[in-house]
């Protein structure tokens, strides 16, 4: 697996699905700032609600171009024929624990403000992931982000008095220290 960050204001994401699996996912993305094109043939009552500006249809393959990414969730047949539109036209694709359809997998996340720290098993157990994520939340309490904003104002200021990397780090290093965090 390679791990990446994607930024969702210069990613276009597609959100597939229809139940429980498809809401939990919607939120997993918005959570990380994307503002995902939900797609629904028979929206459940808590997807309806949660994304009340849904498409009411399964996309078709011409919409499927013109995303970077795609979450498929709750789909049974369709699945395999979005997931090959998908692969065709160069767009990641992830179906929900069919592990054979995924181009890649989601992690088990801890967000810190803009830190974030993921867990990720390349969908061999779901369940370890969520119990590493677990542990991370106990290891990186809320203040890391916090501690976050912080370095990253120092940060700037060094860098446009053109301290070198070296110093960034070790100003960094002081201020995790100073927090208690290292």
């Amino acid at each position: 697996m390679i791990p990446i960050y994607l930024n969702p204001a210069a990613t276009r994401i597609a959100l597939v699905g229809r139940g429980r699996l498809t809401v939990r996912r919607l939120a997993w993305l918005r959570e990380g700032g994307a503002k995902p094109d939900v797609w629904s043939d028979a929206p459940s009552i808590d997807l309806a609600a949660a994304s009340p500006e849904l498409s009411p249809r399964l996309p078709k393959q011409t919409d499927i171009e013109g995303y970077h990414a795609i979450w498929i969730a709750d789909l049974e047949q369709e699945a395999a024929t979005l997931a090959q539109w998908a692969r065709a036209a160069g767009v990641l694709v992830n179906v929900e624990d069919v592990i054979p359809l995924c181009d890649f997998h989601t992690p088990a996340v801890v967000r810190r403000g803009q830190l974030t720290l993921t867990a990720g098993t390349g969908g061999a157990s779901p369940a370890v992931a969520r119990a590493a994520r677990e542990r991370l939340e106990e290891a990186f309490p809320k203040v890391w982000g916090d501690a976050l904003v912080e370095i990253a104002e120092a940060r700037a200021v060094l860098r446009s008095d053109g301290a070198a990397f070296e110093t960034l780090v070790a100003d960094a290093r002081a201020r995790l220290a100073h927090h208690g965090l290292v």
